[in-house]
């Protein structure tokens, strides 16, 4: 069954993120086409990237790099959940991104975004990454406002359309998890 990864792209104290990642995670566990698990940026405690070696060569050598790989390549898709910090994503989870390469290639990946304005531009910063590692991004995308799918902020309350939203992307991601995992099988040599 494919494996799909709900990513917090935030470790700021107070964070919306967390609440969303959740939210996310526990609609998305109600499907039956594939398993989704909750990865936590906070949880990896990664530096401001430190490794020597550019991520394309694939030699790590910091334990926490190696932690996130293995964590990474486990996954045949993503979702992102990302704030928008002034019209980009978080450092943090751009950061993240950055420690790797192959373990992201041949997925996919799909976006919820948080912000006053949805978080929009946020996503469209991460697209441009995604293209670069090889991941294939859906087109549906969950874009949540602080100001109408939260109270005072801070407290989720989606509209009632965000569900479907969050459906509509899940299925996409599914569809393109799945039609990618002939390029994700290791080669004869």
């Amino acid at each position: 069954m494919l494996k799909v990864a709900v990513i917090i792209g935030s470790t700021r104290p107070g964070r919306n993120g967390e609440a969303v990642g959740r939210w996310v995670h526990e609609l998305a566990a109600k499907r039956a086409d594939a398993e989704f698990e909750l990865v936590d940026l906070k949880d990896y405690a990664l530096p401001h990237l430190d490794e020597a070696m550019p991520a394309a060569t694939g030699q790590y050598d910091r334990p926490h790099t190696r932690k996130w790989a293995e964590k990474i390549a486990s996954f045949d898709a993503y979702v992102f959940v990302t704030p928008e910090y002034n019209r980009s994503t978080s450092g943090v989870l751009k950061n993240a991104i950055d420690f790797l390469y192959a373990e992201w290639n041949n997925k996919a990946a799909g976006f919820v975004s948080y912000g006053v304005g949805g978080g929009g531009r946020a996503v469209e910063h991460l697209r441009l990454v995604m293209g670069e590692l090889q991941v294939a991004d859906v087109r549906a995308q969950v874009e949540l406002s602080l100001v109408t799918d939260f109270e005072n902020f801070s407290v989720l309350h989606p509209a009632a359309q965000q569900e479907d939203a969050l459906n509509t992307m899940l299925d996409q991601v599914i569809a393109w998890g799945e039609a990618l995992r002939s390029l994700r099988r290791p080669r004869a040599a």
